[in-house]
């Protein structure tokens, strides 16, 4: 039988007067506490050319392992056996636990005894190269042919059309090896068809890069004194394989048409050439740099440079020039790197390249082909639009090679390879406020991205100012950052100007600060129930805020809440009741009783209304936001104390769940397709997921582990903010800790790297749940603003 709202409202307040609600007092989550004794986690031996020895491996090999331990605690202990040789040793760091002299037979068994031996090892990982192991291919057999633990071989190179010795030694190898890594799929093909590798052994994780916080070309040019060339540029350890020489003989045919034009020769010659025929190829470039009158468009840079210094190089060059001569150089940490920084490419048609380039990131040339290379540096250099074009397919296309995510894919090996269950524990990165900052002028937070650029054109959203508002005040309770105040007073502000006499808000801001007429167009009542949901929230806060600020949102807060209850949309009617709630935590909640009354019985009946016993839900779809409301509900019985809120929350909330965590896994519902009563079991979309939704998500299972802390809410907050890291259907991070910046959304097959003011406030709020959840909010908060109020707030 129905009950109309009327009744149910009067027999709510007969309930609420005669119960009195007792606050839970179990915290979101203790402390976590210290442990004196260590954990023990399996250990992972990586066999690897290391730093100090300079070459691409040892480089490699330290970017990845810096990456897993980065990204994962308490998962696994990386041990490392640098390979040298008799000619060939180093001094290394103090977590260098054992060394690999390959000229040295005792050095192979010792090893194997160190190995077999140690209890916590779970597994060898080797970094194969022909070049590495060079006339010891039979003394390596020997060693993986004696371990006794699971073995991972990635191999760098794969020749194509191999002899028969190299066939039948690369064939054993694999035979001993739980699993290979190669780094291209055209790798994986020549070992399955050529060397009849089984596709299940082989796994393709692609070269790692890093994630750039792309800076201005421009001024990057001005800070290297070159702010009016046009920057042609290639790195690496400098040898003949490059063919360097293939550009010098372009250069003229390039000059002539952009004389402006500067190649930049970046590194140090490699160390094994220097031993066997000195600098003999670099001598030979700088006369060839002569004999053709080159010197005011050629620098050398004769140095392994840091990395910092070599991502601003990369990040300046208009045109990136890969000219390797070696038909079977299966892959390039250079070429990966530069097209990571945006860098459009001329290259080789090495295996790598050939992959890549297919899609639009640049152009391919033929090997030793300097008419080639002139004529396609020449058309990138004058056309920006195609240029743009690649640097940003090329940002889109390296994405998912970052190393955060190569660290995933290799961590999820070793699961798979391990005798005992690795669990993968992701490390909550550090909180970073940087490009919230960026994204926010001295009106408002600007509404889009373009990468992590602001994209001004885009104008603001109330939407976003509002959430930004939640965000910085959560920030602010916890952190005690004075410099929080002046974005919070900025986004109180921006409020008070979406507010229109009638006590309606706009929403749509222009870049010329003009309301446009997409107000006129939309449906205006979700923005104006987030506008209350952050104006109450900020009361919340009264006694850690100026008042001056306090008073202004009292203003506001009044009149938005005017015409509240002409608004009927689900999702509007459960941000106000949100706002209602945390206005009246600091305040006389008894004046504010009514509306959250009468909204939250508008929500049990829709339920009612909707509700079957296959369907446990306030509508007849899910669709975006769906945690808002059964939170919504459990805001209302916190405050008045009535059990059919409660028990509404805890019903719906529950079937949600059920519908979008599997597996330890967090999937959203997608906004490519919404999910219908009629789809319960059917339902398979899959991408269109936005980081919004994962916020609204682990806020609610905060909420309902303060309510019920002894159910399953808690444990699910961790996996749900791991959807941020990569634990989610692509195994791809969404936040990008380079930046402090959130990508837009997950689709089915890609990342939307776009870094907008929704995805990054949504970030924020998620991060701030689990930081409250681990760490109690701080409450005095006083010293912070009582020195800054007078200057913050002098010509409010």
């Amino acid at each position: 039988m129905k009950t109309s709202t009327t009744n149910l409202q009067k027999t709510n307040k007969t309930i609420l007067r005669s119960k009195a609600v007792k606050k839970n007092s179990v915290p979101i989550a203790s402390k976590t506490k210290q442990i004196s004794k260590e954990i023990e986690v399996p250990e992972i031996l990586f066999i690897t050319s290391y730093p100090p020895r300079v070459c691409g491996i040892a480089t490699y090999s330290q970017d990845l392992i810096t990456a897993l331990e980065t990204k994962f605690d308490q998962s696994f202990q990386i041990r490392i056996c640098p390979i040298e040789t008799e000619n060939e040793t180093h001094t290394y760091s103090s977590n260098i636990t054992h060394v690999l002299n390959i000229d040295s037979k005792a050095s192979f068994e010792q090893l194997t005894v160190d190995i077999n031996q140690n209890p916590k090892l779970e597994m060898v990982l080797i970094q194969h190269e022909f070049g590495l192991f060079r006339n010891k291919e039979t003394e390596l057999q020997d060693f993986l042919l004696t371990l006794n633990k699971p073995i991972i071989i990635v191999f760098h190179t794969v020749l194509p059309h191999p002899i028969e010795t190299v066939k039948t030694h690369v064939q054993k190898m694999v035979f001993l090896a739980s699993s290979i890594i190669v780094m291209t799929q055209t790798s994986a093909s020549i070992l399955n068809k050529e060397y009849q590798i089984p596709l299940e052994k082989i796994n393709v994780i692609p070269h790692g890069t890093h994630l750039v916080a792309h800076t201005d070309k421009h001024i990057l040019k001005q800070k290297h004194h070159i702010k009016s060339r046009k920057v042609l540029s290639t790195f690496g350890l400098l040898s003949s394989g490059k063919s360097i020489e293939t550009t010098l003989k372009a250069l003229p045919a390039i000059i002539a048409k952009n004389p402006d034009v500067l190649f930049l020769i970046i590194g140090k010659t490699h160390p094994s050439v220097v031993k066997s025929e000195g600098e003999q190829y670099r001598d030979m470039l700088y006369e060839r740099v002569n004999e053709l009158k080159l010197h005011n468009h050629v620098k050398f840079v004769n140095q392994f440079l840091p990395l910092p210094e070599l991502l601003d190089y990369l990040q300046m060059t208009d045109v990136y020039l890969f000219t390797s001569k070696d038909p079977n150089q299966a892959v390039s940490g250079t070429f990966a790197y530069a097209l990571s920084c945006g860098c459009p490419i001329v290259s080789t048609p090495i295996p790598h390249a050939k992959e890549i380039l297919n899609q639009s990131t640049g152009i391919s040339i033929d090997f030793e082909n300097s008419e080639q290379l002139a004529q396609a540096v020449n058309n990138l250099l004058e056309n920006d639009t195609f240029r743009t074009q690649c640097s940003l397919n090329g940002l889109h296309t390296m994405a998912k090679t970052a190393w955060e995510n190569s660290a995933i894919s290799h961590a999820r090996l070793f699961g798979k390879t391990s005798k005992q269950k690795l669990v993968l524990d992701y490390k909550i990165p550090a909180i970073n406020l940087k490009h919230i900052r960026k994204m926010t002028t001295d009106f408002g937070m600007i509404q889009f991205s373009k990468i992590n650029h602001p994209d001004l054109q885009s104008g603001y959203t109330l939407d976003d100012n509002a959430r930004a508002l939640v965000a910085l005040g959560q920030h602010f309770q916890w952190s005690n950052d004075a410099s929080d105040l002046h974005l919070i007073q900025l986004y109180v502000h921006f409020i008070a100007y979406c507010l229109q006499p009638d006590d309606s808000f706009f929403n749509y801001v222009n870049e010329n600060r003009e309301f446009t007429l997409q107000n006129h167009e939309t449906n205006l009542n979700d923005a104006h129930g987030r506008a209350i949901w952050a104006l109450g929230y900020t009361l919340s806060l009264k006694n850690i805020l100026p008042q001056t600020l306090v008073n202004e949102v009292e203003i506001l807060f009044s009149r938005a809440i005017n015409s509240v209850l002409k608004i009927h949309s689900t999702r509007s009617m459960a941000f106000i009741i949100k706002g209602l709630y945390f206005a009246g935590l600091e305040n006389d909640k008894t004046q504010y009783e009514n509306i959250l009354i009468e909204l939250s019985n508008r929500l049990v009946q829709m339920y009612r209304h909707e509700r079957d016993e296959n369907w446990q839900w306030f509508e007849s779809y899910l669709t975006y936001g769906n945690s808002l409301i059964p939170e919504a509900l459990l805001c209302a019985y916190q405050a008045t104390g009535l059990l059919i809120y409660k028990e509404i929350a805890k019903e719906s909330f529950d079937f949600l769940l059920s519908k979008t965590f599997h597996n330890n896994t967090l999937k959203i519902i997608s906004n490519s397709g919404w999910m219908h009563n009629n789809q319960v079991t059917t339902y398979n979309e899959v991408g269109g997921e936005q980081p919004i939704d994962v916020a609204y998500t682990l806020m609610a299972l905060a909420r309902f582990k303060e309510v019920f802390p002894q159910q399953h809410y808690g444990a699910k907050m961790k996996i749900a903010f791991n959807w941020f890291l990569g634990k989610n259907h692509l195994h791809q991070i969404m936040y990008n800790p380079s930046t402090g910046g959130c990508y837009d959304g997950l689709e089915k097959d890609y990342v939307n790297l776009n870094q907008g003011a929704e995805s990054t406030i949504s970030y924020l709020l998620a991060r701030m749940t689990i930081e409250n959840a681990v760490n109690p909010k701080k409450t005095d908060c006083f010293p912070a603003f009582l020195e800054l109020e007078q200057i913050l707030f002098l010509n409010a």
